[in-house]
C-alpha cells in the first residue's frame, strides 16, 4: 500500500505583505489510481468518472466504497465547463436521480474524497443536509467548446 500526499498552496502579495498558506493532506492504504487526460467534445456531455458498489457488472465503473479522493482539473486556458455531481438520492446503486451542477472554470480544479455518503442536494429547503448520499457519476458540458480535462481518482 501507498500514500497518497495531496499539497494545496496559496501565495498572494498583497500591499507588500506575503499571504496565504500551504496545507498538506495524506491519504494513507492507496493500491490503485487512474489519471487520464479526457478531450470533452463541444455541445456533447461526457461522462468523465461512474461509481458503484458492483464493479464488476458496470463496465469502467470504480468501487465506491474504495475511492478516497477525486480531483477533475480543467486544462482549457480560456474556456469553461460545467461540472454535473450525480446524486444517487435512493441509494439503489443502479442510477442518479438528483444532481448539483458547478461551474468549473478555465485553469481550476474540483478536489473531494470519498464519493460514498459524502452529498446530497435538496430543492425544498436551504439547510444542512447530513443525511449524505452517494456520487454516482461525474458529467462534463462543455458547451459548444472542445476542452481537455484531466481526471485523478485514488482508492483502496
Amino acid at each position: 500500500m501507498a500514500n497518497l500526499t495531496v499539497t494545496i498552496t496559496e501565495n498572494v502579495i498583497l500591499n507588500g505583505s506575503v499571504r496565504g498558506s500551504t496545507n498538506q493532506l495524506t491519504i494513507t492504504g492507496i493500491e490503485q489510481v487512474m489519471e487520464r487526460i479526457v478531450s470533452i467534445p463541444g455541445d456533447n456531455d461526457t461522462t468523465i468518472l461512474l461509481n458503484k458498489a458492483t464493479v464488476a457488472t458496470n463496465d469502467g465503473a470504480l468501487d465506491i466504497q474504495d475511492t478516497k479522493y477525486i480531483r477533475v482539473t480543467n486544462l482549457d486556458s480560456t474556456n469553461s465547463v460545467t461540472l454535473s455531481l450525480q446524486v444517487d438520492g435512493n441509494e439503489s446503486g443502479t442510477a442518479a436521480n438528483e444532481s448539483c451542477s458547478i461551474l468549473l472554470e478555465a485553469g481550476r480544479t474540483f478536489i473531494m474524497g470519498t464519493p460514498h455518503d459524502a452529498i446530497d442536494v435538496s430543492d425544498t429547503s436551504a439547510s444542512i443536509l447530513t443525511s449524505l448520499k452517494d456520487l454516482e457519476s461525474l458529467l462534463v458540458d462543455s458547451g459548444g467548446n472542445t476542452v481537455k480535462l484531466e481526471l485523478f481518482v485514488a482508492g483502496a
